[in-house]
């Protein structure tokens, strides 16, 4: 089996690498320019990475408004400037015993449903074309209004009592030890959640907000993303990756060492991995096949008729399966008509 030039990859990406380091592994791997992904994934975080190639490229702009699971552990009693575990203490505050029960009223109370969600500072939003985090690193005052999110699902999965070791300096240290261990050491509560929300959710939002409410503060300390639409970390295709350092010297002639991200399969191994254009665009949204003629139509940038019951709302992949061809995501535009809105070249 040999790799099409057009596909999709669902990568479980590491820890301690950025999404673009991954997407630079799959460029090396498949000797190919055009590849990028669905949806960013902190540092800190592990999980689905949705990553496109070829022309599987123009599905990624559907792809990435798809609501999304994550698995996520929220300490509370703890705020950082990120608000996760990469940030820089800024507050803490000791968190007396709560139960599952009492955390899940609050949170039903307050983070179901729709919501208004301030995104955190160091994010990838861009304000007047710099991103907030660049902006946040150089020292300046970074305001971000607060957008609607929905939130279909926040559950508490367990919650752990544990202490944080006060430094010298009175702060906290990052390594929890046992309760009732570690003089000086704060109580503060560990609490493992599933969030499953629209596109632009932000986790960290949710641990900081949530902690908030509390009155204790919160950051998250574990982030896994394990579904993206249709899309799912444990599907048998998944392709893993592994964290190595590379060290290098740079144009001032320093010595530097960063982290590279690395697929564990690559050369024809990837081949058995990679949805083709077709599964890739039925996992987005609903299918329809066409003729030949009106695949010609579309290519032409025509509108086609659709059959009675075609779905009205959200886009569709026309396809002619005989030819495991593609043809265009179209649009449904009235009076049983449809509309192409990226189409694509011959298979």
């Amino acid at each position: 089996m040999t790799l099409a030039n057009s596909g999709l990859l669902i990568v479980d990406k590491p820890q301690g690498v950025t999404s673009h380091d991954i997407v630079a592994a799959v460029r090396g791997a498949l000797h190919m320019k055009r590849v990028g992904h669905a949806g960013t994934l902190d540092p800190m975080a592990t999980g689905a990475l949705i990553v496109g190639f070829g022309n599987a490229t123009r599905l990624l702009n559907v792809i990435v408004e798809h609501d999304k699971t994550y698995e996520a552990t929220i300490r509370l009693g703890q705020r950082t400037a990120t608000d996760d575990a990469d940030g820089e203490t800024i507050a803490v505050h000791p968190v007396p015993a709560m139960s599952c029960d009492e955390l899940r009223a609050v949170i039903d109370a307050r983070f179901t449903g729709t919501i208004e969600q301030v995104p955190n500072t160091y994010s990838a939003i861009k304000v007047n074309g710099r991103r907030a985090y660049d902006l946040a690193r150089d020292g300046q005052d970074v305001q971000l209004e607060a957008r609607p999110v929905t939130i279909h699902e926040f559950a508490v999965l367990d919650v752990r009592p544990v202490r944080v070791a006060a430094m010298a300096d009175g702060r906290p240290g990052d390594a929890p030890e046992d309760v009732g261990s570690g003089d000086g050491s704060l109580p503060m509560l560990d609490v493992d959640v599933r969030v499953t929300c629209s596109a632009g959710t932000y986790i960290r939002a949710l641990a900081r907000d949530l902690g908030e409410s509390l009155g204790v503060g919160g950051h998250l300390t574990r982030l896994r993303r394990i579904r993206v639409g249709r899309y799912r970390v444990d599907d048998p295709r998944a392709v893993t990756a592994h964290v190595e350092q590379r060290t290098f010297t740079n144009r001032d002639g320093e010595t530097v060492t960063r982290n590279r991200a690395v697929l564990d399969v690559a050369g024809a191994d990837l081949a058995a991995h990679a949805l083709s254009m077709i599964e890739a665009a039925a996992a987005a949204m609903t299918v329809i096949e066409v003729s030949d003629v009106e695949a010609a139509d579309l290519r032409f940038g025509r509108r086609i008729r659709v059959a009675e019951g075609t779905p009205r709302g959200g886009w569709l992949a026309a396809v002619v399966p005989e030819r495991n061809d593609l043809i265009a995501i179209v649009e449904p535009c009235g009076h049983g008509m449809a509309k192409p809105v990226t189409v694509f070249p011959v298979a």
